[in-house]
């Protein structure tokens, strides 16, 4: 069973990753809590970046069980031993605000500021606006799950994958960022 359960949900994520790979990752303007706009995939400064996108609550979760791990590996500065071997690579998680949610962007970027690390906070963008051109261009049509894509330094897909943090696809992402 668990190896039928493996299949499947690598077929999910090859699925995904033959549909975007290659693709320029679509033009998208963000805010910071704030309010700074972000453009991506135009403010990644020639560096590899991870992005994470979600657009429904129960995906927010999911992409919320990324930010300890991906924080950790990509982001927080080692010391001592370890210090020489840090990752150069942007990272944002964009929780997305469409249709009648766009409304609900100031309630969630107050929300962010009292209740998530402010260590965190700088990798935080939050989207708002329309939702079919990433739709189309990304392919994600699973709402309730966050979806995640690897950038080169010209902002092309270079690795897609979705779902709740697991330790194999963080190891993934890595693999692709060295």
């Amino acid at each position: 069973m668990k190896t039928i359960l493996v299949i499947i949900i690598l077929a999910c994520t090859f699925d995904l990753s033959a549909q975007v790979i290659g693709k320029m990752f679509p033009d998208m303007e963000a805010e910071t809590v704030e309010d700074q706009k972000i453009k991506l995939p135009e403010s990644t400064n020639g560096k590899y970046t991870l992005l994470g996108l979600a657009y429904s609550k129960k995906s927010e979760d999911e992409l919320n069980s990324w930010f300890g791990p991906v924080f950790n590996k990509f982001i927080q500065k080692s010391k001592g031993f370890l210090s020489g071997f840090e990752y150069d690579v942007n990272v944002y998680f964009v929780p997305m605000f469409t249709g009648v949610n766009a409304a609900a962007t100031g309630t969630a970027k107050r929300k962010a500021l009292k209740n998530i690390d402010p260590q965190l906070l700088p990798y935080i963008l939050f989207y708002k606006g329309e939702l079919k051109t990433y739709k189309d261009a990304l392919d994600f049509e699973k709402r309730d799950i966050p979806y995640f894509f690897v950038l080169d330094p010209t902002g092309k897909i270079v690795f897609a994958t979705s779902g709740a943090y697991t330790e194999d696809k963080l190891d993934q992402v890595e693999e692709v960022i060295e």
